[in-house]
């Protein structure tokens, strides 16, 4: 199924789908996911050390029986227990029972302490010691980036940020900032408008291409990530949606299918940050009202 390899500014390739770990929790729920996921066909497993379960899909990797080389381990430093990069780049290998990682993130920029320069310097060393084969970044912002690449002398070979139809546009500046410097976009929880948002403007053209293709809404929302060039990170706990995942790959959206997600999720878009809007509003309105009649119970002027 033509989930791709897509080449990094490392040199080195990543599958372009991906299981995560995020939602899994620990014990041997995410051991048996994992290794179900393997067993299925992903070669991409992505953890993080504020997930707890690098040890949990550490031991689904050895007891799947597969070559280290044939799987591709994604983890971040999430700044768990006030640990610094230097630490839990070790005590993630250690978790996972591995000699390096693939892909080594900092999970978010308020992550980046004392200062985005400074913690990407530490990443640097993490790659040039041979800890992670590539590094990169999650949910950073033009800013950020801009920050990080005015001192960098190695590029972030990713960003991996929320991406689905409904943030298509507030994520475009970092869409483009990322391709003209290529970096690749990993996209999470991509499968949010069928799974928490149903019943907005997608429902209509994801059911309609849905029966195109002889394929699912959510298999529709995973091809749509695929061509935006992006590397989709998904999950289940059932076997047959990780093999429709898995071949959502075969789906070529057309340039027309792509124009009518883009603009469904436009339309939503708007709709959800006027919802935003109006709650705000109504709540500076309620806060004003206690105000004036906290004013008139203790006979206060404030005109």
């Amino acid at each position: 199924m033509p989930w791709d390899l897509i080449k990094l500014n490392s040199g080195y390739s990543i599958p372009s789908i991906a299981f995560g770990t995020w939602t899994l929790g620990n014990g041997q729920g995410p051991i048996d996911q994992v290794e179900q996921a393997l067993d299925t066909g992903f070669n991409h497993i992505d953890t993080a050390q504020s997930y707890r379960n690098e040890g949990e899909a550490g031991t689904a990797l050895h007891e799947s029986g597969l070559a280290r080389s044939d799987v591709f381990i994604t983890t971040k430093y999430s700044g768990t227990d006030g640990l610094g990069i230097a630490t839990s780049i070790q005590n993630s290998i250690n978790n996972l029972g591995v000699s390096y990682v693939d892909l080594y993130l900092i999970h978010s920029p308020r992550l980046a302490v004392p200062d985005i320069p400074t913690a990407w310097e530490q990443m640097e060393k993490v790659q040039k010691d041979g800890l992670a084969r590539s590094i990169g970044v999650s949910n950073f912002g033009v800013s950020e980036l801009e920050t990080l690449l005015a001192s960098a002398s190695i590029k972030p070979a990713v960003n991996q940020i929320l991406f689905h139809p409904y943030v298509y546009q507030q994520q475009l500046p970092i869409l483009e900032y990322a391709a003209k410097n290529n970096i690749i976009i990993e996209a999470y929880s991509a499968l949010i408008p069928v799974t928490r948002q149903p019943g907005g403007p997608l429902d209509k053209p994801l059911s309609e291409l849905a029966s195109k293709f002889g394929a699912t809404p959510d298999q529709v929302l995973l091809a749509w990530v695929k061509a935006k060039g992006a590397v989709a990170v998904t999950t289940s706990s059932k076997k047959a949606r990780l093999q429709g995942y898995l071949a959502a790959g075969d789906i070529s959206l057309s340039e027309e299918d792509i124009a009518a997600i883009d603009a469904a999720g436009a339309r939503g878009e708007k709709q959800t940050n006027a919802k935003i809007t109006l709650r705000k509003l109504a709540i500076v309105a309620l806060v004003g009202a206690a105000v004036l009649g906290g004013c008139s119970y203790f006979n206060v002027n404030i005109i």
